[in-house]
């Protein structure tokens, strides 16, 4: 890094506000009105201030209908910044420490409340008590899920919402912060682990598991087939290997600065990955489309374990 490059990091960082928001954004995607209400900073400022980290690089935004989400790009900076925050997140400062467990409160709060705008769909069907949280509560108390591994868990978001109906759950992951925010958001479910790994060599024996998860993992692997045919491993007999992933499209302006590798993967190709690994495929086709342009589409695949003999 040159002397100008350093002066610059330094420029950035050099404002508590900003490292506060750093931290933050660290742990999960935010808005300005999340930013607000975590830190007591007044709204103007932290338009300001995520303006300068964002022209700076060091964090990215996009936009859902009104409100405007940030993230923290910690891959893409600068290794002085990233080790500036390292030494921030590790040093028990009572500022940051206060910013994250209101974080923890908010996260908390929000996981009682079911999505607006899915609320808005079911309103033309509502009556007292109809609800999508209402529905997707019944529906998953059917669910009985034995053993289970989520593959590239992240944050910990998904596996959360099904965690209660697993006799077990394991979640992999290969990011070190993303692991301690899903252990944070686990912490309550006892028969819950999270682990650091590479999805592309599991950490475990064969038929060690019941079913597998890949949420939004292939499209950021290095070797997708190599990551499928770890989870075909892992599976018991009889078990099932379930896929979520962007269908194939030409948005990579938009989707790479999440880290993607791959444009998305079409419903017979991720067929035929599964195909590959051994698994028989009950299901692999376009399961829903997001309603605001580009309009991206997210392909399901479902895979199958032969039984034993």
């Amino acid at each position: 890094m040159s002397l100008s490059q350093c002066i610059e990091t330094l420029h950035v960082l050099g404002d508590e506000s900003r490292i506060r928001l750093c931290s933050l954004l660290r742990a999960r995607e935010l808005c300005v009105s999340d930013l607000v209400r975590i830190t007591g900073i007044s709204q103007s400022r932290v338009s300001t201030h995520l303006g300068r980290l964002r022209d700076a690089g060091y964090v990215r935004d996009r936009r859902q209908g009104p409100q405007t989400f940030y993230a923290l790009s910690y891959g893409r900076l600068p290794k002085t910044a990233q080790a500036v925050l390292d030494e921030a997140a590790g040093s028990g400062d009572a500022t940051l420490a206060s910013d994250l467990e209101r974080l923890a409160e908010l996260e908390a709060e929000r996981r009682g409340h079911a999505p607006s705008s899915l609320a808005d769909e079911l309103e033309s069907y509502y009556s007292p008590g109809r609800s999508w949280q209402s529905l997707t509560v019944g529906l998953a108390a059917l669910l009985e899920l034995g053993d289970v591994l989520d593959v590239g868990c992240g944050e910990g978001a998904a596996a959360a919402v099904f965690a209660p109906y697993c006799r077990s759950l394991t979640c992999v992951d290969v990011n070190e912060r993303s692991v301690e925010a899903a252990a944070l958001r686990l912490r309550n479910h006892k028969h819950a682990r999270v682990l650091l790994g590479d999805a592309h060599s599991l950490p475990f024996e064969d038929a060690s598991f019941d079913s597998a998860l890949l949420f939004h993992t292939l499209t950021y692997a290095e070797q997708p087939p190599k990551v499928v045919s770890e989870c075909a491993r892992v599976l018991r007999p009889g078990g099932r290997l379930v896929v979520l992933c962007l269908d194939r499209h030409d948005h990579t302006e938009l989707t790479a600065p999440y880290g993607e590798r791959h444009p998305g993967f079409r419903p017979d190709a991720l067929g035929a990955l599964l195909t590959a690994a051994g698994l028989r495929v009950s299901v692999a086709d376009v399961a829903c489309r997001e309603t605001k342009k580009p309009r991206l589409q997210v392909v399901l695949a479902l895979g199958h374990k032969a039984a034993a003999r």
